[in-house]
């Protein structure tokens, strides 16, 4: 019998799905991560699912991964200590970003510091025109000397970010051979091989990150395989990638910086599997781990993608599944600030300590605690009996918070969930926002190990009706990593106008962005199948500022179609700003070309249906709106397709628990999702 295996390391526990190619079964676990030593949560996992299951590392067929290293790296700013290289006269590109503040609701707020400071910017005298072609040759004694400033100032890895390297990477190359010629061991990055986009900041910044998370990103993926191995896992590891797809560990090593945001995008694919299955076309995904909950919104199944999201408080401008974080997980921790309000968040006490009630030390007030002592926690095993919900701890860390605001503690615990429904709702209505849409046309879909138990609060607050609870809600990201195909993401700068004359120009680059990911595909992955491509345009009207991603037919560009690509530029623009100028001219800035390369797949066929009542198993007390509200307590495993029941209620799982107010109404469909409804009491 073989098992593929899916992992996905969070806050506060590492989540693993194991599904059996034979049976069709699907076995999910989690176990306490180890920010203490990146890793060991994964070899844990291995010898859990051994004892637990009787599955032996050696049945493992398909192993993918994904990974925090990267993206804590970045937030905590210990990656690799940078010198970046930059032409003559261009040494404050960092500095000078983009001159817009953070925050506009905030005069005061501050842009970060650079990631690489000035002092370790050094300067060598080349350049290149913007059309690539060559106006001064890199001059080695300068590069020998700035390689010598940076030694001196304790450089780990060298960044070369020379002005228009994306027309022509010929100077960055030369400079990197001049630089190994003499320090071999010096990891050196150029810009135009991390991405190669037009730009000069958000080029140079995508390269520094990269540079400071690629060795201890490498170093992580080294010692997992070596470990896998010794462990007896036959297969080679694959990574998942921010952009929702997954790559080979030694593409990893490689191309570190694809991986910072790779739990959240997985999680966004394991949740369009999840709304497609439950025929919901619009959904919004909430995934609620011990530290933040992220947000995305999914159309038929695929979530958006964009370029320029954050991490940590940097860019970065490879293509990412379109995620947003919010401070609010599980693990948040509730403070009462020296003027009486009451904040939940940012800060998390993660999984050491953790929430006062796992009984691992914590001392302070968080989300988990405030529903432990609501009564919606500790009926049922937590985390596959991970940890053991401690009431007493939690009221005894809520009392403080009830103290200082001078309310009983079940008031406090009310408190600390609505400040964190709030938090979310400001959040998303401001990403909704942003996208022109009404959330009350959109499902949620919870997910996470604290996602279940807040979604319905949060649903409720942005007006949506139905909320979809994934069979294994508290692994869906490890199952997304399961679920998601090879993808990969290319670039070329064209500058081309779009008309009959630039033809040429756009079917060679088409080619050339062809070819490369077809070699990606075949020769870096050892993909035998097809690929499949889609094809998009950075388009804008001559003379706009900035451009917007359109998806463009191929055979628009290979038959001579120019008009075509025009005409599906003027709607989506209309799409996003209103508005569309159909006699201006189209500028084409660059062509990009996406790849994938289909992975075999779970396969969850339907159970049949058939309505019943079950009674519940229990009552619990809990707490809701200043009243005690008895709540029926169902097993989840108890709950086959076809079953239905009425809130309150509190719907108990290895993984997560559900919290059903009074108001909702639940139903388990086919493929054993959750599906509970506002007003269907």
């Amino acid at each position: 019998m073989s098992h593929r295996i899916g992992v996905d390391i969070g806050g506060t526990f590492t989540d693993f799905c194991v599904f059996d190619e034979d049976t069709l079964a699907l076995r999910t676990l989690k176990v306490l991560s180890r920010p203490d030593a990146p890793g060991a949560e994964v070899l844990h996992g291995l010898d859990e699912i051994e004892r637990r299951f009787g599955i032996p590392p050696s049945a493992v067929s398909y192993f993918t991964h994904g990974s925090t290293v990267g993206v804590n790296a970045i937030i905590q700013k210990r990656g690799a200590r940078l010198c970046m290289l930059v032409t003559e006269g261009f040494r404050d590109v960092l500095e000078l970003a983009r001159l817009k503040i953070p925050d506009p609701y905030d005069l005061f707020s501050r842009r970060p510091e650079p990631l690489v400071p000035r002092d370790r910017v050094l300067e060598v005298r080349e350049r290149m025109n913007p059309d690539g072609s060559t106006e001064t040759a890199p001059d080695a004694a300068s590069v020998l000397a700035a390689l010598g400033l940076a030694e001196a100032r304790g450089a780990e890895g060298i960044v070369i970010a020379l002005l228009h390297s994306y027309a022509n990477p010929a100077h960055e190359q030369a400079v990197k051979r001049m630089i190994l010629a003499v320090r071999p061991e010096m990891p050196v990055f150029c810009s135009a091989e991390v991405w190669p986009i037009v730009r000069e900041y958000e080029r140079s910044v995508t390269a520094c990150i990269h540079g400071s998370v690629q060795p201890r990103v490498a170093h992580y993926i080294s010692r997992l395989e070596a470990a896998l191995t010794a462990r007896g896992v036959a297969v080679a590891p694959m990574v998942t990638k921010s952009n929702g797809g997954v790559m080979t560990a030694a593409a990893g090593k490689v191309r570190s910086i694809e991986m910072l945001l790779s739990g959240t995008a997985a999680g966004a694919i394991g949740a369009g599997f999840v709304a497609a299955q439950a025929g919901f076309a619009r959904v919004m995904s909430l995934d609620i781990g011990g530290t933040s909950a992220d947000v995305a919104l999914l159309r038929d199944g695929m979530p958006d993608f964009r370029s320029g999201e954050l991490v940590g408080e940097y860019p970065v401008f490879l293509p990412t599944v379109s995620v947003s974080s919010i401070g609010a997980g599980g693990g948040s921790i509730a403070t009462v600030d020296g003027l009486g309000v009451l904040r939940v968040g940012p800060d998390s006490a993660g999984s050491v300590p953790g929430p006062a009630c796992y009984g691992r030390g914590g001392a302070q007030a968080t989300i988990t605690d405030a529903f432990a002592v609501l009564g919606v926690l500790g009926a049922g095993e937590l985390g596959y009996g991970a940890v053991t919900i401690d009431r007493a701890a939690a009221v005894g860390v809520m009392e403080g918070i009830g103290g200082r605001l001078a309310r009983d503690v079940a008031a406090a615990a009310e408190s600390v969930a609505a400040v964190a429904v709030a938090n979310m709702y400001r959040e998303i209505s401001r990403l909704f926002s942003q996208v022109g849409e009404e959330p009350s046309e959109y499902a949620l879909l919870a997910f996470g190990g604290a996602g279940p138990m807040l979604g319905c609060l949060v649903a409720e607050e942005m007006g949506m009706q139905a909320v979809i609870v994934p069979r294994t809600p508290g692994v869906l990201a490890a199952l997304g990593g399961l679920l998601a195909d090879l993808r990969s993401d290319f670039v070329r700068v064209v500058f081309l106008d779009v008309n009959e004359g630039s033809l040429a120009g756009m079917r060679a680059a088409l080619a050339a962005l062809g070819d490369e990911a077809r070699a990606w595909l075949r020769e870096s992955q050892g993909h035998a199948g097809p690929g499949l491509m889609s094809v998009t345009g950075d388009l804008r009207y001559r003379g706009q500022s900035y451009e917007i991603e359109v998806l463009i037919e191929p055979e628009w560009i290979t038959a001579g179609m120019p008009e075509r690509i025009a005409a599906a530029f003027h709607v989506r623009h209309a799409e996003i700003y209103g508005h569309a100028d159909e006699k201006a001219p189209v500028h084409l800035v660059a062509l990009r070309v996406v790849i994938a390369g289909v992975t075999p797949k779970p396969e969850f066929p339907p159970t049949e249906v058939v309505e019943r009542w079950p009674a519940a198993g229990g009552v619990v007390a809990v707490t809701h709106r200043g009243a005690v509200v008895q709540a029926g307590l169902f097993a989840r495993s108890a709950l086959p397709p076809g079953s239905r029941f009425v809130g309150p209620a509190v719907v108990a799982q290895e993984d997560t628990t559900c919290w059903v107010p009074p108001g909702f109404g639940g139903h388990v469909d086919a493929f054993g999702n959750l599906i509970l409804m506002l007003g269907a009491a």
